[in-house]
């Protein structure tokens, strides 16, 4: 595990797009998990620039995003598909074909359209790069506390937390989805590589569970500690209840003398 810390989320947008760029280069094939929440926009922007004024391709690149809210319609503009679209696919070379997000407007039949879209990534080879965010409550996707740390892609009904948080996005009289499709924890585990973004001093007290405190179903990013290759890049804020900070830099000094070609 490596930690990186930023000293704001400008900063931090940019040395994501830095990861995700290299991983692209070396790999213009790449199967590369994709997040949404405001985290991401700086990420997004800025891969949109090295793809405009440095030609970074993603015309092969195989998306496949984390989650979707049930009951919302791909042009709804709180849907995750619409943030995509506006924040990273208008502005970038994916081919339509390769964006794979799940589809909120189902109904019916979940169990076996989730199955599916496990199959899709088993069928495309696997996800080579995950990158995710991290709710107030340490949930990844919206695998929200006590989510099973193998479960796969599936219908999950969403913590009076999560929905709270959320109800900023919406207006005032519309209903919030109280539900969503999500990969599951063991479907993360599975990528190849995996990086994390955290912004905000609303977010320190779950980085410091998942990174420093024990595994558990409570806060199900701390299932990232069985993972083999996972990067966090977060910034001051989010990082500020972390005990070891100083530790977490001389390893990443180390790593990047090491194999400067994996960050």
């Amino acid at each position: 595990m490596l930690l990186v810390l930023k000293p704001n989320s400008e900063e931090l947008g940019r040395e994501a797009a830095r990861v995700v760029a290299n991983a692209v280069r070396r790999n213009p094939a790449l199967r590369l998990g994709l997040a949404t929440g405001s985290t991401m926009v700086g990420m997004y922007q800025e891969l949109a620039r090295l793809h405009r004024d440095e030609k970074l391709d993603f015309s092969r690149v195989v998306t496949f995003n984390l989650d979707e809210y049930l009951g919302l319609p791909s042009n709804h503009p709180q849907s995750f598909h619409h943030f995509m679209r506006q924040n990273f696919f208008a502005d970038v070379n994916v081919t339509p074909g390769n964006i794979h997000i799940p589809d909120g407007a189902i109904n019916g039949d979940y169990q076996r359209y989730c199955a599916c879209y496990e199959e899709t990534i088993r069928n495309a080879g696997g996800i080579d790069l995950q990158v995710l965010g991290i709710g107030r409550n340490g949930h990844v996707g919206f695998n929200e506390p006590t989510s099973s740390l193998g479960s796969r892609t599936r219908l999950k009904v969403l913590s009076r937390e999560t929905i709270e948080d959320n109800r900023k996005f919406f207006a005032a009289e519309e209903e919030i989805p109280q539900c969503a499709i999500t990969m599951g924890i063991g479907t993360i585990l599975e990528a190849k590589r995996i990086l994390l973004l955290a912004s905000g001093s609303s977010k320190s007290a779950a980085i410091a569970k998942a990174i420093e405190g024990p595994l558990t179903a409570s806060v199900t990013a701390s299932a990232l500690q069985l993972h083999s290759d996972v990067t966090f890049i977060v910034d001051r804020e989010a990082g500020a209840k972390l005990k070891q900070q100083e530790y977490y830099q001389r390893v990443l000094e180390m790593t990047a003398i090491l194999t400067p070609e994996r960050l």
